[in-house]
């Protein structure tokens, strides 16, 4: 059974090194303490008002009628897991999560929720890093002037699948620890001057200052680094400090891969660009599982 199109805010809350949880305890024990987790959780999303739309194994699926309920419940959450740190036994670390929020239309079918918000609010969880909550500008307008100055800009970001940026915030919830690690450790806050980008391939390595140089990647014998491809043009990609940001621009003929964090499909540069945040990974002219794909690593550390 389906309903209209209705407004709703979505929140993804994801359980941050699911796997290696698993590897660990091995997967009968793995999933009794996910399934016990995610259901303590759940109780939290419901006691602010929102509706569990589905547990996702090592996540929850959750929406709220207001903007305002679903940021009060993520950071109750993330206060929780801070305040009551919680580690299994044979398990060397306190469990965190990783949680996105957005607003939209939904389409609700036989309970389940789709749409463009539910999609978004997915992406925003896997871009974010433990302990953080990353919304949108959508959802920090809807809310009053007291909690809006709790969301702190990232900048515009390329969300998987979205043909332009968007206004990306990270939730300032833990004021007694300024938490802007991403996944992978990574502070994703423009601070000039601190910041530096490395480029790694197996047999070399370029460092890019917050400064403004810009670092050539290509055939081209004259390229900050040379890669000899034949997916790869003579200038195939830049990468520069810009504005607060490292941004890679596409300017080859056949395209540029980005991987970001967590994010198993890439944002797809054709004659485009996008920033850089976190760690990644860089593919010149073909997808990552292409035969002898040319991958950059790449990560922005402080």
């Amino acid at each position: 059974m389906s309903t209209p199109e209705q407004i709703a805010t979505v929140v993804f809350a994801d359980l941050v090194g699911s796997t290696g949880i698993f590897e660990t305890l091995g997967d009968q024990t793995a999933s009794r303490f996910v399934t016990q987790l995610t259901g303590a959780l759940s109780g939290v999303f419901q006691h602010h008002h929102g509706r569990v739309v589905k547990l996702l194994g090592d996540g929850i699926f959750a929406v709220f009628a207001h903007e305002e309920d679903a940021l009060a419940a993520c950071v109750a959450i993330q206060e929780r897991l801070r305040d009551k740190p919680i580690a299994p036994q044979g398990l060397n670390r306190a469990v965190q999560m990783q949680m996105g929020i957005e607003s939209g239309e939904v389409v609700e079918i036989d309970g389940d929720c789709f749409g463009d918000a539910v999609n978004s609010a997915a992406r925003l969880a896997d871009l974010a890093g433990a302990g953080q909550i990353f919304s949108t500008q959508r959802v920090r307008d809807a809310l009053p002037a007291h909690r809006q100055v709790v969301l702190k800009s990232l900048g515009p970001i390329y969300l998987r699948g979205k043909a332009q940026p968007i206004e990306v915030y990270s939730a300032a919830w833990d004021v007694q620890h300024d938490n802007d690690a991403t996944v992978m450790g990574v502070s994703i806050v423009p601070k000039a001057g601190n910041q530096t980008l490395a480029l790694h391939m197996p047999d070399r390595e370029k460092i890019l200052a917050a400064n403004g140089v810009k670092v050539t990647m290509g055939r081209a014998s004259d390229a900050d680094m040379v890669i000899n491809d034949t997916r790869v043009s003579r200038v195939h990609a830049t990468a520069q400090w810009r504005s607060g940001y490292f941004v890679l621009e596409d300017t080859s003929s056949y395209g540029t891969w980005v991987y970001m964090a967590q994010q198993s499909e890439a944002v797809v540069l054709r004659r485009t660009e996008c920033y850089l945040i976190g760690s990644g990974t860089i593919c010149l002219g073909c997808e990552q599982d292409a035969d002898n794909a040319v991958r950059i690593a790449y990560s922005v550390n402080t």
